[in-house]
């Protein structure tokens, strides 16, 4: 199941699934469900509870980052599943790493709440991304151990011959080059 991404910080269930439905996390513990969502610099977190048969699927990119939505996903697993986030377990895809993502103070400030040692937002600046959405799943309950933060960076990485290996908005600007994330 896929959703129609829009940047935000709305979950839902995969029950509640519909065409159309708009929304960046969708969760489920139904059995032979593929969750899916579509990346091409934002972030992709998957979810896991091994215990409850729980998973989800995240797009993070950085607005739904700075609204919350990888916390906002811990807790509709465990307020719909009953799970606990000390079973969850995460994994992060490619995405736009900090050595490529560049932004305005506009957009930097905005980070302040989960970059508190970077006093120097209000200028132009690398966002770490995959960080801040780690910081928000460990401050979630999520153990540290438990969240695969390794993925390569979309923007910069290349094949063997030089080719970029993932699609990268920011590299390509192309309308729907995107990879699955399930």
């Amino acid at each position: 199941l896929e959703l129609k991404q829009v940047h935000s910080d709305c979950v839902v269930a995969a029950c509640d699934w519909q065409a159309g439905l708009q929304a960046d996390a969708l969760m489920s513990d139904r059995r032979h469900i593929r969750l899916a969502v579509r990346t091409a610099d934002c972030l992709p977190i998957l979810l896991a509870d091994p215990v409850r048969r729980v998973v989800a699927a995240v797009h993070a990119g950085w607005r739904g980052t700075v609204a919350g939505i990888a916390c906002r996903a811990v807790e509709r697993i465990c307020s719909d599943f009953g799970s606990s986030p000390e079973t969850l377990l995460a994994a992060f895809g490619p995405s736009i790493r900090a050595c490529c993502f560049e932004v305005g103070p506009e957009v930097a400030l905005k980070f302040l709440p989960w970059l508190p040692e970077r006093p120097d937002m209000n200028r132009q600046m690398h966002i770490d991304l995959p960080e801040v959405n780690r910081r928000q799943l460990v401050s979630a309950g999520i153990l540290p151990e438990n969240i695969a933060t390794g993925a390569p960076c979309t923007f910069c990485t290349h094949d063997a011959a030089g080719e970029p290996e993932f699609h990268s908005w920011r590299r390509e600007h192309r309308t729907g080059a995107r990879m699955h994330s399930l």
